[in-house]
Parts: structure tokens; C-alpha cells; sequence
């Protein structure tokens, strides 16, 4: 095998972390860099109390949707269950584990003062009879030092002396995380392991225990590079929690986030390509990217400039494309998928396609996510216009003004050309009647026909709403104002 071989190894116990998706996607770039890469994925699922099945179907399917399905799997690691338990035997067998049946109140006990952390050694010498309440632990030695070598990190060196007897195996003789990642790794042949740096402190026990199973099964399986990316952390500089922090990756398709501009902003936390452009082609950072050069600091997690960049893609859309990306949300009844929430407020009986193919052009140049596409144009499709209460109260109740040019407006707008330039241009002679700028001028027309203070530009929308709902929704805004 001339090509890397890497895993993405996710617990399936929650959504699909942007953190994880960034492991994924910076094993993924390794992979790529070879024709004989293989990008492997490997579901951890031994915790059976936490693992929910819908979970590694997020999981794929985000992966799926961000463009980086795997070359192989998904596997999952309780197949591997009889591995790991030949792999627990041989380790005993090899002198490397011992039974010790403490629990973790007697190791506290027995420490009394002493805060030392890790288990203090007393069934290591002792013969403890292997049995239904104990516990296999590894046998650390205790002279030497164990280094990882680290791409990002360099060498991290951890003496032997202070790392604890840890535990591989429960009573049942049911191999723990440490080894059974151990077993897998060995198996699928792992030449890279790129992961969080909070898998950092188990590493030296993993390489101690990779090194074991080399002399007592007799197959020697060349250690992995390791290299433990930055964590992500939020604006106030703390690591990023699934309970204070929108982290799901389903979070970002469902609120009308693009792959690519997802992958980009993802591509660039903890690492850079040359150049000073933050949009840079997937095939840019393949070819450049080197785990030598991510950044063992904190990577900024930054919700706007991921917002922005969002944007920036979006625009640069083909009309084509736009309109297929927004089908999510404009018209679900065309998509494979649909948000999770935020299903239009029109169904296809009383959308116009024709409308929205119109106004389409002029939405795309205004939304930094797609999401944002369905509150813009619902006046469109909807048989009354939208009413935010605050913002009409400020732009048209209380204001004696706005009213007056909308009852003006209602005999303009009767008479004059149908055309975006001939809205304009009465609305500007309104406003110049009453001495108004066009800011202030178009305000209360836009309020009252489209409900909101923002949108597409007014007078295309005048143009493609049509004069009869246009002078309807005048009406109504005037009643509703007393006037």
C-alpha cells in the first residue's frame, strides 16, 4: 500500500459536530492527496447507552451532504466485538493485563489525602483470581518514557512512571475504548490518526498497547502518525458545547448554508493555504494542505464570517443553480430533502413559479443564507401580506406622513404605468410632495404591501406583485391604521 490510510471514527451520541466535521474533513484531505488514499469511516458505537441509531444516520448523511462520503464503511466497531476480545486474551495471556477487582470508593480511600489522580497500583502484584467482578488492567511499565510523535505538536514526551494501570477490559472481558480503537486501528491498516486533541492523553497508552499486541500476536503493524487538531472555540474563547453553541452541521443545511462554503470555512480552522484569499477551491487546499502546518492554537469558530463567506458563494451561483439550491425551502414538494423547519408559508397551488423565477435574481444579490429566501418573497405568494406589528406601528400608524402618501398613492398608483421605473419615479414625486426623500418615501409602501422594513427591491416587486394586489394591500394597510 503506497496511499494513506484514514479514519473518521465518530461517536454516534448527538448530532454531527462542526468540530467533527472539520476531523472528517482534514482526514478526508489526506486521503485525496494520494490516488491510493482511502478515507475510511468507522462508527464507535460500544456505548450502548448513549448510541442511537438515528445519529449514525445523521452522521452519514451530513457527510454525504458536505461531499466527502467515505471510501469505505461505515463499519462499526461492535462488529469487531470478537477482535477485541482476542485481543484482550492475548494481552493477559502476554503477562500485560492483571484482574483487579477495586472500586473506585476503595482506591479513594485507601489515597486518603493524597489528590495523586489514576489508580495507585494495589492488584498488580497481588493474585487476584480473574472473575465476574473484576477488571483487567494494563500493566504500565513504569521505567522510560513513551513519545508520541505528533505532525502538529512535534514530540510529546510522557513518562511511563505517571501514566496509571488503566483499564481495558470490564469483567465481562468486554474490551474498553482504548484498546478496542487500538484493535481496529491495527486491523484497517490506519497509516494516519487525525483527531481531537482531547484524545491527546490517551495516546501514550494506545502506542503502549499497540506495542504489546505487536509481541504477542507477532504481528508487527507499524505504529500510526498521530497528529490532535486545535479545538473550536466560540467568541468568548470557550470550546464549543453542543449545549450553549449551535454546533450540528444539520443545524447549518437547515438554515441554508452551501457545502462548499461550509467545506471552505471548515478548511480554514487551524489551517491556511498560501495567498492571502479565504476562498479558496477545494482542489487548492487538497493539493496544499500539511498536518505540519495546522496550528496547535484555538481555532475561532466565527458564526459571521462563515455567514459572510455563505453569502459570497450564493452570489456567485449560476441563476440555475440558485434556483436549485433554494428548492429546499421555495418549493419542497421538487426536493429530495426539507428543512427541518421553517416550511413556506404557501403551498404549490398558489405559488407562481414564474414570480419567483423573476424576483429570483434580485433575492440572490441579498441573502447570506437560504433560509432567508422565504420571508423575503412570501408576500408574493401569500393571500394577505405578511404584519409585524412594531414596524408598522413605526413606519405607517405613527407616522402622519407615511399615511398621507399612502391614501395619495392609492390614485398614483391607479393610473401610472405598470413598470419598475414608473413606480419609481412616482413614489419620488410623492415623497417630494411631502417632503420626503425616497428612504423615507418608500418605507411605508413597503411596509404595508410586503410587511416588512427590508426585501428585494421595491419597485421590481410592485412590478411582478401586479397593480391589483399592490392598491389591495394599500387598502388594508390604511384600515388597519385608522385612516
Amino acid at each position: 500500500m503506497s496511499g494513506p490510510r484514514v479514519r473518521f471514527a465518530p461517536s454516534p451520541t448527538g448530532y454531527f459536530h462542526v468540530g467533527s466535521a472539520r476531523t472528517a474533513l482534514f482526514n478526508w484531505f489526506v486521503a485525496r492527496q494520494s490516488p491510493d488514499g482511502v478515507f475510511l469511516l468507522r462508527i464507535e458505537d460500544t456505548d450502548a447507552d448513549r448510541n442511537r441509531e438515528e445519529w449514525v444516520d445523521g452522521i452519514v448523511a451530513a457527510m454525504h451532504w458536505l461531499g466527502f462520503d467515505p471510501d469505505e464503511g461505515p463499519f462499526r466497531q461492535t462488529d469487531n466485538t470478537d477482535a477485541h476480545r482476542a485481543a484482550v486474551e492475548d494481552l493477559f495471556r502476554g503477562g500485560y493485563l492483571y484482574p483487579c477487582a477495586c472500586t473506585s470508593d476503595e482506591v479513594a480511600q485507601r489515597k486518603g489525602d493524597n489528590k495523586t489522580p489514576g489508580y495507585d497500583g494495589y492488584c498488580r502484584d497481588r493474585d487476584v483470581p480473574r472473575g465476574p467482578t473484576t477488571g483487567l488492567r494494563f500493566r504500565t511499565p513504569r521505567e522510560g518514557a513513551t513519545i508520541v510523535h505528533d505532525k502538529i505538536r512535534g514530540d510529546v514526551v510522557t513518562e511511563n512512571a505517571v501514566i496509571e494501570d488503566f483499564v481495558v477490559a470490564r469483567s465481562s472481558g468486554a474490551a474498553l475504548f482504548a484498546l478496542a480503537n487500538v484493535v481496529d486501528d491495527r486491523n484497517d491498516r490506519i497509516t494516519h490518526v487525525i483527531r481531537g486533541e482531547e484524545h491527546l492523553p490517551n495516546t501514550p497508552k494506545q502506542i503502549l498497547l499497540w506495542e504489546a499486541l505487536s509481541t504477542t500476536t507477532g504481528v508487527t503493524v507499524p505504529i500510526p502518525e498521530y497528529a490532535h487538531l486545535p479545538i473550536l472555540v466560540n467568541e468568548q474563547r470557550k470550546k464549543l458545547s453542543k449545549r450553549r453553541d449551535p454546533v450540528a452541521v444539520e443545524s447549518y443545511r437547515d438554515a441554508g448554508y452551501l457545502p462548499a462554503a461550509i467545506l471552505n470555512y471548515l478548511s480554514l480552522l487551524g489551517w491556511s493555504p498560501r495567498g492571502d484569499e479565504e476562498k479558496v477551491p477545494l482542489s487548492v487546499c487538497i493539493e496544499q494542505f500539511r498536518l505540519e502546518d495546522v496550528s496547535h492554537s484555538p481555532a475561532f469558530f466565527d458564526l459571521k464570517k462563515m455567514a459572510h463567506m455563505n453569502g459570497e458563494y450564493i452570489r456567485e451561483l449560476s441563476p440555475e443553480d440558485f434556483l436549485a439550491a433554494a428548492a429546499p425551502w421555495v418549493t419542497p414538494w421538487t426536493s429530495k430533502w426539507q428543512p427541518t423547519e421553517g416550511a413556506p408559508p404557501w403551498t404549490q397551488e398558489t405559488f407562481d413559479f414564474a414570480v419567483w423565477e423573476a424576483v429570483a435574481p434580485l433575492v440572490q444579490e441579498r441573502v447570506a443564507l437560504m433560509g432567508e429566501i422565504v420571508p423575503m418573497i412570501e408576500f408574493f405568494f401569500v393571500s394577505e401580506a405578511p404584519f409585524d406589528e412594531a414596524a408598522f406601528d413605526k413606519t405607517i400608524r405613527n407616522d402622519d406622513k407615511a399615511r398621507e402618501l399612502l391614501s395619495r398613492s392609492l390614485d398614483v398608483f391607479g393610473d401610472c404605468e405598470w413598470t419598475s421605473s414608473s413606480l419609481h419615479a412616482a413614489v419620488v414625486a410623492l415623497g417630494e410632495t411631502l417632503e420626503l426623500n425616497l428612504r423615507k418615501a418608500q418605507a411605508p409602501v413597503r411596509c404595508a404591501v410586503t410587511g416588512k422594513t427590508v426585501g428585494p427591491p421595491l419597485f421590481e416587486s410592485l412590478e411582478l406583485l401586479g397593480r391589483e394586489r399592490t392598491l389591495q394591500r394599500v387598502r388594508e394597510a390604511l384600515a388597519k391604521a385608522g385612516g
